[in-house]
């Protein structure tokens, strides 16, 4: 007996003859990763929690810009008044333009965690140094050379 009104999903069809690699799995947040390659990156596991963290303070920040902003607005509605929907879509605009920010400085510091778990040295800060002078991980500089417009070595 099906609900009338109610349409029935069709039921899932396997393709024939697809197997599933028969590899071991590590859970990794919600995802899977294969135990060779998180084995060869031992660091994975706390780069995807910062990267969890990242995200979850970019929405945060999303949720608390855009309510603070709107707040704001209508505070100050009374001396300048705007519509409704303008005083949303200035609040929702500041509140992702400050979550961008925020995602984006903390994925910075994940992306500096990853560098140093594979590595085990900080990569270098792009604010030091020259324009032209390039800093390797083990400290040697390169000032000369022909670069192309994304910064790298040409031979």
């Amino acid at each position: 007996d099906s609900t009338p009104g109610f349409i029935q999903p069709p039921p899932v069809q396997r393709t024939p003859g697809r197997t599933f690699p028969d590899t071991e799995m590590v859970n990794l947040g919600l995802s899977r990763v294969e135990e060779s390659v998180a084995a060869k990156h031992p660091g994975l596991q706390e780069y995807a929690a910062c990267q969890s963290r990242a995200f979850m303070k970019g929405v945060g920040t999303l949720v608390l810009g855009t309510s603070a902003a709107f707040m704001m607005q209508r505070l100050l509605n009374k001396k300048i008044p705007f519509p409704l929907q303008w005083n949303v879509l200035m609040s929702v605009v500041t509140g992702s333009l400050m979550s961008y920010a925020v995602t984006r400085m903390e994925t910075q510091k994940c992306s500096n965690l990853w560098v140093y778990l594979e590595t085990g040295a900080m990569p270098p800060n792009p604010d030091k140094g020259t324009k032209n002078e390039k800093v390797d991980l083990a400290g040697n500089t390169d000032t000369g050379g022909k670069k192309t417009q994304y910064g790298d070595a040409m031979d």
